[in-house]
């Protein structure tokens, strides 16, 4: 049935698409016929972070922005969903087109640039899912906001979804965000991470629960620059680290409609760096969980990601071209890994 309703969908523009099928999906959780779509979700319990999570795979953010369709995509199967990324305040994001297929590969470039309608909105919607799955909530920079001042973007956020997620995670590696990735290395890294993980453990007290703190970086560095962040990760104490967000190269994809349009490749070809990242992270840190994203689209790539040493997976591309089979598709295969 996907298939079909793929094959209609990829005749729209990519971002209409992209609404059409949340709505849908919304639709189709009210009339309680997401099980019919994914089938029943797959018991395989397992604590990372100190967070229990009923399966491995997770949804990616960047799919439900605002946790607008939290609801609908948490009745899909996934052990855990992760929305965001959100900003301080509400921005548009880039100008259109912004989202663009490249079918031949199972890839997707976007540019969106963290197009969201603001903290509040998102955790008031948070506040009204009847979701009681794991929750993680991402949180980035407004455009406007200068590089050497977004640690007070970071803070703003943090502290308002603090009560509301079972983990933030720390978005220092869109591509789409001018100067975003600058944060991922040297003394910009170390204060951003000593301040979130300063600012952290005080809500946590406030709170009396621990919320584990992971941030997200990007699959284009060379080994030397992976050591330099996992030595960051480590000497601030943070919780976990999610490998990968999208790539800025294009040699997979060298001579495809769409190739060569600003922004991040996500999908297939991520894979393979994907992994090369998670695994130089494994190395260099034996005992933090890792959340292995980029080019999951089957249950041997989701092994793969464990292979190479993730403790939990999570989809996006995939689930565009696969669609909801693919969540039990995945985490059943990670069940039968261990």
């Amino acid at each position: 049935m996907y298939d079909l309703a793929r094959s209609l969908l990829f005749r729209l523009d990519p971002e209409r698409a992209h609404d059409l099928s949340l709505t849908s999906l919304d639709w189709a959780a009210r009339v309680k016929a997401t099980r019919w779509m994914a089938g029943a979700p797959v018991d395989d319990p397992t604590t990372v972070m100190g967070l229990t999570f009923p399966n491995r795979i997770g949804l990616a953010a960047g799919l439900d922005k605002n946790a607008d369709h939290l609801d609908a995509l948490g009745a899909l199967g996934f052990g855990f969903v992760e929305v965001g990324t959100v900003t301080p305040r509400a921005q548009s994001g880039n100008p259109k087109p912004r989202l663009f297929r490249l079918p031949e590969r199972g890839a997707i470039i976007n540019r969106m640039g963290f197009n969201n309608h603001g903290v509040d909105h998102l955790v008031e919607r948070v506040k009204a899912s009847r979701y009681r799955g794991v929750i993680g909530i991402n949180i980035g920079k407004n455009l406007t906001t200068a590089v050497e001042d977004a640690e007070a973007d970071y803070l703003y956020c943090l502290e308002r979804v603090h009560d509301h997620a079972d983990y933030v995670a720390v978005n220092i590696s869109s591509p789409n965000t001018p100067g975003l990735r600058n944060l991922q290395f040297g003394d910009h890294l170390d204060r951003l991470l000593a301040s979130l993980r300063e600012a952290g453990t005080r809500l946590d007290k406030r709170s009396g629960r621990r919320v584990p703190l992971a941030v997200k970086i990007a699959p284009d560095m060379d080994e030397d620059e992976v050591r330099l962040v996992a030595g960051a990760l480590a000497s601030n104490g943070i919780d976990a680290v999610i490998a990968t967000n999208t790539t800025v190269s294009r040699e997979a994809v060298a001579g495809l409609e769409h190739a060569d349009e600003q922004g991040g490749l996500s999908g297939c070809p991520v894979l393979d760096a994907s992994n090369r990242v998670i695994a130089q992270l494994r190395e260099a840190l034996p005992q933090l969980p890792i959340i292995g994203v980029g080019g999951v689209d089957s249950g041997q790539a989701a092994v793969s990601k464990r292979q190479a040493g993730a403790d939990l997976v999570q989809l996006y591309s995939g689930f565009i071209y696969r669609g909801p089979a693919l969540v039990r598709e995945t985490a059943r295969a990670l069940a039968s890994s261990r």
